[in-house]
């Protein structure tokens, strides 16, 4: 990997090595966050970060306190509600306002697409970090998830991942394509056909109508949350006929891999694209991604912040 990487606004520029490195990295840390008291790695002592989230979040924002916390750095938790930009400042201004006090680092999630690449450009002297731009990317979210799914199965080369759900409007759904296949699994996509983009031949997917034929043989299951204002637009008739016919249930997961991992980027919608029974049953690594999120933010930090080097 090149190591001397800035900024993480997307996956698409690494390489299959990169995504192997990057992983063993990660997983070297869980040691440190583990143990009892915790270790920090403090290789980013006396730097700030400041996170700045146009979009609620839960397990992206507090992963990247905690990630910030183990690394020693300090960290600005900004929103705009709180801020000059409710009184009218522009995102320029409040950038480089936050910049001027000394911040070394931007962790940006915005609900329109590009927003991270527009304030890297606004401060390139700054690395900027995609928490989710749109429905675009979320390379964070693919990295913890195949970090999540190594622990579980080891080696990813010649897994089968089935990705099921809102793909058209999910970024998590475009990093996990580039960080799976990275890591030399097949990836195959399901969903509704109103929620099915239509996706370049390079990314060399499969793409499958029948949940049934998508999962069988799997290694990992991903279900993806089902926006629900996609049902009030039409995008498919009802949230049980879509359980019904997309939802993972106990029977779905039984024509996987036996002990095939279940994940979920969260929050979930319980009895719409996973039933309780798989999301709290003993294949679901739903938790277990929330852990990998610190770790992998961790290791980004570290790597792209310099305290690696």
């Amino acid at each position: 990997m090149a190591w001397n990487r800035r900024n993480l606004l997307d996956l698409h520029d690494w390489e299959p090595g990169d995504y192997r490195e990057f992983v063993d990295y990660a997983l070297s840390l869980a040691p440190r966050l583990e143990s009892v008291p915790k270790q920090p790695l403090d290789s980013l002592r006396g730097m700030t970060v400041a996170n700045m989230f146009f979009e609620n979040s839960t397990r992206t924002r507090n992963s990247f306190a905690a990630a910030e916390q183990m690394t020693g750095a300090s960290y600005i938790d900004w929103s705009a509600s709180g801020s000059s930009m409710a009184k009218g400042e522009t995102l320029r201004d409040t950038v480089w306002t936050l910049c001027e006090m000394g911040v070394n680092g931007l962790v940006v999630r915005h609900s329109l697409t590009g927003m991270p690449y527009y304030i890297q450009k606004l401060v390139p002297h700054i690395p900027v970090f995609n928490a989710g731009d749109g429905a675009r990317s979320h390379p964070t979210q693919g990295l913890l998830d195949i970090v999540a799914a190594t622990r579980r199965l080891g080696d990813l080369k010649g897994a089968r991942v089935a990705i099921i759900g809102d793909i058209k409007y999910s970024r998590v759904a475009r990093s996990d394509i580039h960080s799976f296949a990275g890591m030399g699994a097949s990836v195959v996509l399901c969903g509704p056909r109103t929620l099915m983009p239509s996706l370049p031949d390079s990314l060399g997917v499969e793409c499958e109508d029948d949940p049934r034929k998508a999962v069988a043989g799997a290694d990992i299951v991903m279900l993806l949350r089902v926006q629900l204002e996609r049902q009030e637009a039409g995008l498919f008739p009802s949230v049980g006929e879509y359980h019904a016919l997309y939802g993972a249930d106990e029977e779905l997961l039984s024509l996987a891999k036996p002990g095939a991992g279940v994940m979920h980027p969260a929050p979930i919608n319980r009895g719409v694209e996973i039933a309780s029974a798989v999301a709290d049953g003993p294949q679901s690594l739903l938790r277990e991604q929330v852990h990998c999120g610190v770790l992998t933010r961790m290791a980004v930090l570290d790597i792209c912040l310099g305290g690696r080097r």
